[in-house]
């Protein structure tokens, strides 16, 4: 009986550890594979990617957005680069605060060193705002950006304040005056902090035409920008996205607690080899 409690209590200290095991050998291979990357380019890489991850012991998934200790960590890491180093930002979010994003933009725009922001599947909303401070964006062909319109109270500012200007006044109430007026100081804010971040590497009326785009609420919130109309808005866009980007993707796994909804086998295909394998039988 002794040796049966004995094993119990083994099984679940090794089931408590595992979590942490795992997590320490994942930040291991990331930390090996930047390195690796960095070699290569000879650059800084800074990493920036939010995505579900069950690490801690009860296995729920965490959701992550781009929070003030983000920016704390980015702004760091480019204070200790050298100005004429570049800098590559691997990003992979759905937006977060303001104020973080702004301030992560704002650094990367002061580095002298050229500024590179990887985009292999997606940066919407405050990524976005992120990804416009970069003296070029690499876009995986399927990747997107988003909008940058401010959000006040859970809804568009230009929303809100289309409601107040269709709307006779007496039909309005107060708060929803409070939330117009906030939202109109919001869209002029993040506008002039557009147009400040772009103006460098374009003239001024190409900067602020993009930046009345991105933050008039021409599209919905999640609206996805293409890589294609990106280019096309006049953004600094590549697709020659290195290979070793979605390698550094695939060390921030989803969680491993549910049954997987998407299968394949994960290796390159080419046509002419599969070609051959068929005709052989």
């Amino acid at each position: 009986m002794s040796l049966i409690f004995q094993i119990f209590w083994i099984f679940i200290m090794i089931t408590a550890l595992f979590p942490v095991l795992q997590r320490r050998m994942l930040e291991t291979a990331r930390l090996r594979l930047i390195k690796k990357f960095e070699m290569k380019r000879g650059s800084r890489v800074i990493a920036l990617i939010h995505r579900q991850e069950s690490m801690n012991l009860l296995g729920f998934p965490i959701i992550r957005y781009i929070n003030i200790e983000d920016s704390e960590e980015v702004i760091r890491a480019i204070n200790l680069t050298d100005d004429d180093m570049p800098i590559d930002l691997i990003l992979h979010t759905p937006g977060g605060l303001v104020l973080a994003t702004e301030r992560i933009a704002c650094a990367l725009k002061r580095h002298k060193g050229k500024v590179t922001v990887f985009i292999p599947h997606y940066a919407m909303s405050g990524g976005t705002l992120i990804a416009l401070a970069a003296d070029e964006i690499v876009m995986d062909p399927s990747a997107v950006l988003g909008s940058v319109d401010p959000q006040v109270g859970g809804f568009p500012a230009a929303s809100i304040l289309k409601v107040v200007e269709t709307k006779d006044k007496n039909e309005v109430d107060d708060e929803t005056f409070i939330l117009a007026d906030i939202s109109r100081k919001a869209m002029k804010q993040l506008r002039e902090c557009v147009r400040d971040i772009l103006k460098d590497n374009m003239n001024y009326e190409k900067a602020d035409e993009i930046a009345d785009l991105l933050t008039r609420g021409e599209w919905t919130h999640d609206y996805p920008i293409t890589a294609e109309e990106a280019k096309n808005i006049g953004l600094p866009i590549s697709t020659e996205m290195p290979e070793e980007v979605y390698q550094l993707m695939n060390l921030f796994p989803q969680p491993s607690n549910r049954r997987p909804s998407v299968q394949y086998i994960p290796v390159p295909y080419h046509t002419e080899e599969r070609g051959k394998k068929i005709a052989s039988k």
